[in-house]
């Protein structure tokens, strides 16, 4: 984790059976070469003590919201502002609450909420206090105001339960920081289209044409494109799906709309077209509801194809275009059709017959088909949509390089 090395982190421990894990992050991150500074609450002096995080990372540890020791020698501001980035964890459903309603009862709600650097928190709680529409509302504030999550996971836990709320392993915080710089260094200056959701081409005022597309894949991919450090522009048919805000977010509901905003997106380094866009649209919309009748003959007509227009475009096109080819059947065989039809450099295909993996689930299994034939078709096993985006991104970063 060499990008870690002489980077300035503010280390936050909160009071939960978890706080042992910080303890060997710590020691993770000063191997790395990083500078810690922690800031320790007063439940988890119940846990972990002073002492042995002064061993581990060499820094001094605060405590104290109010210290003549502290504010002579660095007070509450420069103490954030001295940081490269917080991270928080454990964060218990209390530290959660507190930050979502800006309290600053103790030093580290105090720092974090002065603060002006990145946050990334490490939840760690009961799966009944993770699961509580408390915490999903307190987390959901946290995330549009920027705040970045490590976790939780899924497993066994100290009270004896099972569920969601474990906090992630050392390594796995560790590693996401360390990814944190490098992606400030080396994608900084990249920028990212990603287009995502269903479109909507209307019959009448209140009937339209569409499909079950929930948008789920092309969002983790706009996530994971921000996560690694591109200036990321998320344009979106109608969703219920949220996005951190440091994602560009242009909502549109048809075709036609979905083209004049991909228009206006570009240039652009890379663009991926993750949104499932109606094929056909009518050839003329009725002005009023059409009233209720025994048949009804519709005329349509082929929509604009954007995925092609971008790919086939001589000033404008992307240094990597991505597509995606949601199949039913002969999914090889139609993806690679695709590639080659839409002069794309990646497709992306999936069987959305498969409720496992199709439209709506959680979850995926994709194979990418390469324009470069020297690179061999790679399936990508069933796992989260956010675990396929991680891996996805990190294939479009190596051809970008």
């Amino acid at each position: 984790m060499k990008n870690l090395l002489n980077k300035k982190i503010l280390f936050i421990i909160c009071g939960g059976i978890s706080a042992y894990k910080s303890l060997e992050t710590i020691r993770l991150f000063k191997k790395s070469g990083a500078e810690i500074k922690t800031i320790l609450t007063a439940s988890a002096k119940e846990f972990v003590t002073p002492l042995s995080i002064t061993a581990l990372s060499q820094g001094k540890v605060y405590s104290e919201l109010f210290s003549v020791e502290n504010e002579t020698e660095m007070d509450h501001i420069s103490l954030s502002r001295w940081a490269d980035v917080i991270v928080i964890a454990p964060a218990t459903a209390n530290t959660v609450s507190k930050l979502a309603h800006g309290t600053t009862d103790d030093l580290a709600s105090t720092v974090v909420l002065a603060s002006d650097k990145n946050v990334y928190l490490a939840p760690a709680m009961n799966v009944r206090m993770w699961e509580h529409q408390t915490t999903k509302t307190n987390l959901k504030k946290l995330k549009d105001y920027g705040y970045k999550l490590i976790g939780p996971e899924i497993g066994d836990m100290a009270c004896g339960e099972y569920g969601e709320g474990k906090m992630s392993d050392p390594k796995k915080i560790a590693e996401e920081i360390d990814q944190f710089f490098l992606n400030k260094k080396r994608n900084k200056n990249l920028k990212a289209l990603v287009t995502a959701g269903p479109t909507n081409e209307y019959i009448d005022p209140v009937r339209f044409i569409t499909n079950k597309s929930s948008g789920k894949q092309g969002y983790e991919i706009a996530k994971s494109l921000s996560k690694k450090g591109f200036d990321t522009t998320l344009i979106s048919g109608p969703t219920n799906l949220e996005i951190d805000n440091d994602i560009n977010l242009v909502k549109v509901e048809t075709a036609e709309e979905m083209f004049l905003a991909t228009q206006k997106s570009l240039p652009t380094d890379v663009a991926i077209f993750a949104a499932a866009v109606a094929d056909f649209k009518l050839q003329k919309k009725y002005t009023n509801k059409i009233k209720k009748q025994e048949t009804l003959n519709l005329n349509l007509e082929k929509n604009v194809d954007i995925l092609n227009y971008v790919s086939n475009h001589n000033s404008m096109r992307p240094s990597l275009v991505v597509g995606f080819a949601a199949e039913t059947d002969n999914h090889g065989k139609n993806a690679e059709e695709k590639l080659n039809k839409k002069n794309c450099d990646l497709i992306i295909s999936n069987d959305v017959a498969n409720k496992n993996i199709g439209f709506n689930s959680d979850f995926n299994e994709v194979t990418i088909h390469y324009k470069n034939k020297k690179i061999n078709n790679e399936k990508l096993s069933f796992k989260k949509k956010s675990e396929i985006s991680d891996e996805i991104v990190d294939r479009i970063i190596d051809q970008l390089n």
